[in-house]
């Protein structure tokens, strides 16, 4: 909701919602309603390879089973409430030198920097976190142009095009033709991080 600020003349008027204050942080399952917003929002999951969740159950127990043991995820938090969430996705044995970034978000939030921000905040900490990190690695539907600027904005390399690297829907047969990106260890990611709350400055 917009606040509202009294102008001089006794009328008002809308301000700008501040979407400055984006933080990371655990995703449990006090947090499933405001989960349900992005996991059963059609426009979100045109590019994931989910279908929108149909019920609070399945919500929850994607959280259980999914979000909580996961190595790395988090919610996308704006003034402490979960928008949308992010992840980084270890490889394993020889490949463990890689992770895989993917993000999600509200569609309502879109076009606002929120996403930027997110990304920028854990590609300034993941390579601390995990320092036998060297690739984070994000793949995009070729379609979706807005998570590809996202990445860009970061300071992420577009490295090709991979055509029918898998299936988008298993259920429905549709491939995904991505695009692919990396970030390498000490790249410049201009930003400050407040360490002791995780938000970006």
């Amino acid at each position: 909701m917009e606040d509202l600020r009294l102008t001089s003349d006794g009328t008002t008027m809308e301000m700008e919602d501040d979407y400055s204050d984006i933080r990371l942080r655990l995703l449990d399952l006090t947090d499933v309603d405001d989960f349900m917003e992005w996991f059963t929002d059609e426009k979100v999951s045109q590019f994931c390879s989910w279908d929108c969740f149909k019920s609070k159950e399945d919500a929850m127990n994607y959280v259980a089973d999914v979000a909580v043991p996961h190595p790395w995820y988090r919610a996308i938090c704006l003034k402490d409430k979960p928008i949308g969430s992010i992840s980084v996705t270890p490889f394993r044995g020889n490949e463990k030198c890689r992770g895989e970034i993917g993000y999600v978000l509200a569609s309502k939030y879109w076009g606002k920097g929120i996403a930027t921000k997110a990304v920028k905040l854990v590609a300034s900490t993941i390579f601390v976190e995990w320092p036998h990190l060297e690739r984070l690695e994000a793949l995009v539907d070729v379609e979706n142009v807005g998570s590809q600027k996202v990445l860009e904005k970061v300071g992420f390399s577009r490295e090709g095009v991979l055509r029918k690297y898998c299936l988008l829907k298993e259920n429905q047969e549709i491939w995904l033709c991505s695009v692919f990106f990396l970030l390498i260890h000490k790249s410049t990611i201009l930003c400050t991080i407040d360490n002791e709350h995780g938000k970006l400055l």
